[in-house]
């Protein structure tokens, strides 16, 4: 066997309050010794990988999450010299203690595997500096017993994937290891099919397009995300649009992500020149359509006020159940604050 340094490690840390779903996940590259002896797979990824047990490593082979040469393999797999294994793990967790909170879940499915919530705009995901209660994972907690844990420096029961705090939106959970490395596998592989209704400013140019550039730290200000089309930062990231609905001074638009990226939509909207309507952190929450004076500008500003966050909507989630491998399609309604301040512009035009 190559010697440690062979093995490819996770990507850096993302920002910390803000992971992209890859970031959830360990994946290694092993290239086996042309001298190597002989041995069932599950053994050897037991000795090679830290911190995976017997049991992680047959989940990951089960939902084919480990692959030879790019062939999934059973666990009585014998490797051979030469042989390229990747794996994809979700991360070990570390000691911390999370207390459990009876925090009412919108909770639109659920059976033995997994579960599908609808999460409120305001609610951090995981605890996390100044967040330490009141978020989704202290409500998972208390609900649910004995959920898988994932995430190298906190631990995260059932979580595959995040939105962020002031996004609304369908979550996918998972409440067995089984189903958290073969959800894990999907989104590393992106196959979850994940829509989103945004809010924008302006009327893009194309009625549909997308939107392709590499995300990454911004290099002025590293609490953002920048994007980077050359390449020369930052991670690939793909964004499909279409305008569901113009309205001269902003747009009602679905993104469908190919790639999750931290802020992907977020940024690749601003990039495109029509950031998300109030979204602070990328410029959205001023006037960037209209004149900046008088009953307009009152107008706006009680817009604002509806929807005090980006205008930003996780709609539509589709994956492939983890045991019966159906898919499974889910579809939700645009919250309060949203369609508040969609049905606003929509008068506002109509009186034009």
């Amino acid at each position: 066997m190559l010697p440690p340094e062979h093995l490819d490690q996770p990507d850096e840390e993302p920002l910390l309050s803000d992971p992209d779903d890859d970031e959830l996940y360990e994946h290694y590259r092993i290239s086996v010794d042309p001298g190597q002896n002989l041995m069932r797979i599950d053994r050897f990824l037991t000795e090679r990988l830290p911190n995976a047990t017997r049991t992680k490593v047959q989940n990951a082979i089960d939902t084919e999450s480990v692959k030879v040469n790019g062939n999934a393999v059973k666990a009585s797999y014998k490797i051979k010299p030469r042989d390229m294994i990747t794996v994809s793990l979700p991360h070990p967790p570390r000691e911390t203690d999370i207390l459990p909170e009876n925090i009412p879940l919108n909770i639109v499915y659920e059976d033995d595997e997994l579960l599908v919530l609808n999460k409120p705009a305001g609610m951090v995901v995981h605890p996390a500096y100044s967040n330490w209660s009141g978020t989704l994972v202290n409500a998972l907690v208390y609900h649910f017993q004995n959920l898988p844990i994932s995430r190298n420096g906190a631990i995260r029961p059932g979580l595959v994937h995040r939105i962020d705090k002031d996004t609304s939106g369908l979550m996918v959970i998972a409440k067995t290891e089984f189903a958290m490395t073969h959800l894990a596998r999907q989104f590393f592989e992106h196959t979850i099919e994940r829509t989103y209704n945004a809010l924008v400013w302006g009327e893009p140019k194309e009625p549909a397009g997308t939107i392709r550039g590499h995300i990454g730290r911004s290099l002025r200000d590293r609490k953002v995300q920048a994007v980077f089309p050359d390449g020369s930062q930052g991670k690939h990231a793909v964004t499909h649009y279409r305008v569901l609905k113009p309205l001269h001074y902003v747009s009602l638009v679905e993104c469908k992500l190919e790639t999750g990226r931290t802020h992907q939509i977020r940024a690749h909207m601003q990039y495109l020149g029509h950031p998300l309507f109030n979204d602070a952190t990328y410029g959205g929450d001023r006037i960037l359509r209209g004149n900046s004076v008088g009953s307009y500008k009152s107008f706006v500003q009680n817009c604002f006020a509806l929807i005090p966050r980006q205008a930003l909507h996780a709609k539509s989630l589709g994956f492939e159940h983890p045991r019966t491998r159906q898919w499974l399609q889910f579809d939700s309604e645009l919250p309060d604050d949203f369609r508040a301040a969609l049905t606003k512009w929509e008068n506002y035009l109509d009186k034009r």
